[in-house]
């Protein structure tokens, strides 16, 4: 699947809904949908995206989703009986993450922490360490598994916190096997895969 430029700038501004079922224990949580993502309705969805074989490679999905054509009923019914969902901090569809406002990210970090209370995911795992700090105020986050003190526990209604490298091709210096790495580790503390899934 192919789409022109001039296609693509149509999808401006549109949402994707978010992936999420019963028995919710991961919850991965993108900046924005990029107008691929918008135009085949998947979150992480550009070719050039690693997400999905990253998933695959750290045996959180049993096989690598088809992310440009988009997800069919079969993939997400995948990802959901696994205990896998998909959001985004800012709802709203840009070419760049950068075209998002300090107070869209503000906005949306509170939106993300209505929707965990609603949800109650084991595990939350923000892509993108410059998208958190922005967004929850937290200057000096580094990535990783994120302390959780009395109070920033209740605001994550009880779930555990991670900051996970965004999988965006832009993200030069991520591969596909340290982005499973990554990723492998809050899916481990979610019981979604075995600890020692990936090497």
């Amino acid at each position: 699947m192919n789409f022109t430029r001039a296609e693509l700038e149509e999808f401006q501004g549109c949402e994707v809904d978010d992936l999420v079922g019963p028995g919710l224990r991961l919850l991965f949580v993108g900046i924005n949908p990029g107008l691929w993502t918008a135009a085949v309705q998947t979150h992480f969805a550009h070719p050039t995206n690693r997400f999905y074989p990253a998933l695959a490679a750290a045996g959180i999905t049993e096989y690598e989703v088809d992310r440009a054509a988009g997800m069919n009923a079969a993939d997400r019914a995948h990802l959901v009986s696994r205990g896998v969902g998909i959001t985004n901090l800012v709802r709203r569809a840009t070419a760049r993450a950068s075209e998002l406002t300090p107070a869209e990210l503000r906005e949306g970090g509170e939106r993300l922490r209505r929707f965990v209370s609603e949800h109650r995911p084991r595990v939350v795992a923000i892509a993108g360490i410059s998208a958190y700090r922005d967004a929850f105020g937290e200057r000096g986050a580094v990535p990783g598994r994120q302390q959780e003190t009395l109070e920033s526990a209740g605001r994550w209604s009880g779930a555990a916190l991670w900051v996970v490298p965004n999988p965006s091709g832009l993200n030069a210096h991520e591969t596909v096997a340290t982005l499973a790495a990554a990723y492998a580790a809050p899916a481990a503390e979610a019981g979604v895969i075995a600890g020692d899934a990936v090497a």
